[in-house]
């Protein structure tokens, strides 16, 4: 059975493509879920890929992970720097949860430069674009590799 990787996706990347165009890009999320899946597949590793607007489901789908350990790819968005609770999820985790973000938070406005998921991922990839999951794919698929 093919290790099993989540690709979480927080508030407002449903708008990836739209929102912010000079800040985001154009790619949209249906893109990156493209690319994503197929990396997965020649990778080796199973992926379920997911977004929603809503904390409590982020929550749910981090217990989840959980629960079938699986490692976690996780742009948290705006949950990033307010979220009790999915901090406390991914704490949960103990496969390996690579946080990625669009822009580089450290450039951005003071309100989004301190992520509380930072604290609890393994690694952060920021500021490389859509390209980050892909980096964060094989970052993962690499750490699922070492031994235990």
């Amino acid at each position: 059975m093919k290790p099993l990787v989540y690709i979480l996706n927080g508030s407002n990347l449903n708008m990836l493509g739209k929102r912010e165009p000079h800040l985001y890009g154009t790619t949209t999320l249906a893109e990156v879920q493209a690319r994503s899946e197929t990396l997965a597949d020649e990778l080796g590793l199973q992926s379920d890929f997911r977004q929603t607007n809503h904390e409590g489901v982020m929550v749910d789908w981090l217990q989840e992970a959980f629960e079938k350990e699986a490692a976690v790819i996780i742009n948290p968005a705006g949950f990033s720097f307010a979220s009790i609770p999915v901090l406390d999820a991914i704490k949960l985790i103990k496969k390996p949860v690579i946080e990625v973000h669009i822009t580089n938070i450290h450039q951005r406005d003071e309100q989004y430069r301190h992520s509380l998921v930072s604290l609890a991922a393994r690694g952060v990839i920021c500021g490389l674009g859509v390209q980050g999951y892909t980096l964060a794919m094989r970052a993962v698929a690499e750490m699922l590799r070492e031994p235990a």
